[in-house]
């Protein structure tokens, strides 16, 4: 529209709808931007740690056999590939909230026209990029020195874009809750860690006593990296259609709880 006295055009309000499809695509691509920028350590970093894990294992186990009659390394390299995604994924959206808090820019995100179902998505959806490239940069690296057998592609799909689903909702939790970046260091470090790694991501459950093994099976973490590598080599220690219900379930509560912190402005507005 034009004013005809001025010679020049008036901006016109833009029509956003029901959905605003162009801040949440924005902002997704902001987050994805963010750990691109840095590539050497969001990418290159998970890939060199894994194969280090993978490298002090074969050393020290050897060709040991772990279920089925499979060797060691081809059980324990989905197990690491699932562990490196779901620390990345985590590490993606706590790192930009709270970031984004400490700085004060929070909000640059909290004044655009997004709802709380927006940036629930474009936040989850950020860390959910960085999980699986993560995971496919893993992959490839390992399949330098492991064979990676594919026994069901629907279960590794799944588990990879769940898993990494699950692990961006926690952390957009934590980077939400914190106040700073101590309150970061304690989720990690007395949660996600101690549940990735006493999830079966280096052994088999069965080895546990009863007792311990009934806390496995309350572990979460055991489940996604469970179906996962059954979708490799097709042996599971939990019936994967429990997995999949396990996993699809605390995704729905985890965003819940996002989506909630969000629309009520939990920690995030003064």
């Amino acid at each position: 529209m034009k004013d005809a006295s001025a010679g020049f055009s008036i901006p016109q309000p833009r029509h956003i709808g029901a959905v605003n499809w162009l801040g949440l695509w924005e902002l997704y691509l902001k987050e994805v931007r963010r750990f691109l920028k840095v590539y050497l350590q969001t990418l290159a970093a998970p890939l060199v740690t894994t194969l280090i894990f993978l490298a002090i294992f074969a050393l020290s186990v050897g060709p040991q056999t772990a279920q089925g009659g499979l060797g060691f390394m081809e059980f324990l390299a989905p197990g690491l590939i699932m562990m490196a995604m779901v620390q990345n994924a985590f590490a993606n959206t706590s790192s930009s909230l709270i970031i984004a808090k400490v700085q004060g820019n929070i909000v640059d995100v909290l004044m655009p026209p997004l709802n709380a179902t927006e940036l629930t998505l474009a936040y989850a959806l950020g860390g959910v990029t960085r999980g699986v490239m993560v995971g496919i940069f893993v992959a490839l690296g390992m399949m330098a020195f492991v064979t990676l057998h594919i026994h069901s592609v629907f279960f590794i799909v799944y588990h990879a874009f769940a898993a990494s689903l699950m692990l961006s909702l926690l952390g957009m939790i934590a980077g939400i809750w914190a106040d700073k970046f101590d309150h970061m260091a304690s989720v990690t470090n007395f949660i996600v860690t101690p549940l990735s790694f006493l999830s079966g991501t280096f052994y088999t459950i069965d080895r546990l006593p009863e007792s311990l093994r009934f806390l496995a099976h309350l572990n979460p973490f055991f489940y996604m990296i469970d179906g996962f590598r059954f979708g490799f080599i097709g042996h599971d220690q939990a019936m994967p259609i429990t997995g999949l219900v396990v996993v699809g379930g605390f995704n729905v509560v985890l965003a819940a709880v996002c989506w909630q912190m969000f629309r009520t402005g939990y920690k995030l507005k003064a």
